[in-house]
């Protein structure tokens, strides 16, 4: 969210439910997303919902439905949702998941795609993730995809033998996404296909080479991927993914494109976009591989209360401390002083203060203090 904001993003929340619909006509009726993932159901008033899958379709539904087209353009937004696919559970892959989606909807400058880029990169830099691998690709537009499918078209007739059932499936939906297969066999006699490089028209091949120089400028190293495609129909011309260094088909953290077309399907005249999602649990995981481990900050005081002390005073002197950030806690189930010592070195509490009937004791580190019990918190935090 730092980071977003820094590079002139505004967040938006969108609603956990949208209507199917919405991501029929956006991802594509032969996606996996909308033929196996979707949790799809039916409310009181018949209207088929689901829970969202994704995050860029339902921040351009709501770009349209808020006229944001009116806003100077590019509209940047980024969101950090909760999102839902009906799938096995597995390491790296949950039924419920966290994501952070940043969106730049209005503008098809090649420098746009970059900055999008570069600001997740950004972020791999600040969290400490340094094992990724940026691959990135070309799918061309309508103008130059249509020959290119026919072209891979040929080529999947004449090779249908080194084909399995899924990519089978998916080239009957699709033929763009026989690349998306997750067959080891299946992707290395892919590499003998057409790739879409060989087919783009002049103005995807310059926009393509203007991501690669503004990638360039801005230091992001990146491999080309000539197979790299995007599971949902509505991407174009640049596509990316961020691969982390876990292994197998949960090793993508961060992946997007370019959307020029999905603003049109929704009904909305035909408006440019880019944007990414990014799995924050995965991103966790790339932490775990640096040797990085969430640390709970821990408690910088407990509060020891003898039986005979003011207790409301305590708590008081508390709960200035809490206000003014220091992290504290004291018992409240009744503990004698001796569980709640016990229950200090459970908590790994940094000092405590020991509030008895005649002042209390504040220590932090070596330094030991005797106070009133009215000053705990102003001895503390000066």
């Amino acid at each position: 969210a730092e980071v977003a904001e820094t590079y002139g993003y505004g967040r938006i929340v969108t609603p956990v439910f949208e209507e199917a619909e919405l991501f029929l006509r956006t991802s594509g009726q032969g996606s996996d997303v909308v033929q196996k993932e979707m949790y799809v159901f039916e409310d009181q008033g018949g209207r088929q919902l689901a829970l969202r899958p994704e995050g860029t379709a339902p921040i351009c539904r709501a770009y349209l439905e808020h006229g944001m087209q009116r806003d100077p353009q590019p509209v940047k937004l980024y969101t950090q949702a909760t999102m839902y696919r009906y799938a096995t559970p597995q390491r790296g892959r949950y039924r419920e998941h966290w994501q952070q989606s940043v969106e730049a909807i209005g503008s098809d400058d090649p420098a746009v795609d970059a900055e999008v880029i570069q600001l997740y990169v950004e972020v791999l830099r600040r969290v400490g993730v340094t094992q990724w691998e940026l691959q990135l690709n070309s799918i061309g537009d309508a103008n130059c995809r249509p020959a290119y499918v026919e072209r891979l078209v040929e080529w999947l007739d004449a090779n249908d033998s080194v084909l399995d059932d899924e990519a089978r499936q998916k080239r009957a939906t699709s033929p763009l996404r026989v690349f998306d297969v997750k067959s080891p066999g299946v992707r290395a006699a892919l590499a003998g296909a057409p790739t879409i490089g060989e087919s783009l028209c002049d103005d995807c091949r310059e926009h393509f080479a203007e991501v690669r120089r503004y990638l360039d400028a801005l230091a992001v190293p990146y491999v080309l991927e000539p197979t790299l495609v995007r599971g949902l129909d509505y991407y174009t011309r640049t596509t990316f993914e961020f691969v982390g260094p876990d292994e197998g088909a949960q090793s993508t953290i961060c992946a997007g494109g370019r959307y020029d077309g999905l603003i049109e399907a929704l009904g909305g005249a035909p408006t440019p976009g880019i944007g990414f999602g990014a799995g924050v649990e995965r991103l966790v995981q790339a932490l775990e591989h640096e040797g990085t481990t969430a640390v709970h900050r821990g408690l910088d005081l407990f509060f020891l209360v003898e039986p005979d002390a003011d207790r409301a005073a305590a708590l008081a002197e508390l709960a200035k401390l809490r206000a003014a950030g220091v992290s504290c806690d004291a018992d409240y189930a009744g503990r004698s002083l001796k569980g709640q010592r016990t229950q200090l070195a459970r908590s790994g509490a940094r000092g405590f203060v020991h509030v008895r009937a005649d002042g209390a004791t504040v220590k932090r580190g070596d330094v030991e203090q005797d106070v009133p019990v009215d000053e705990v918190a102003a001895t503390v935090l000066a």
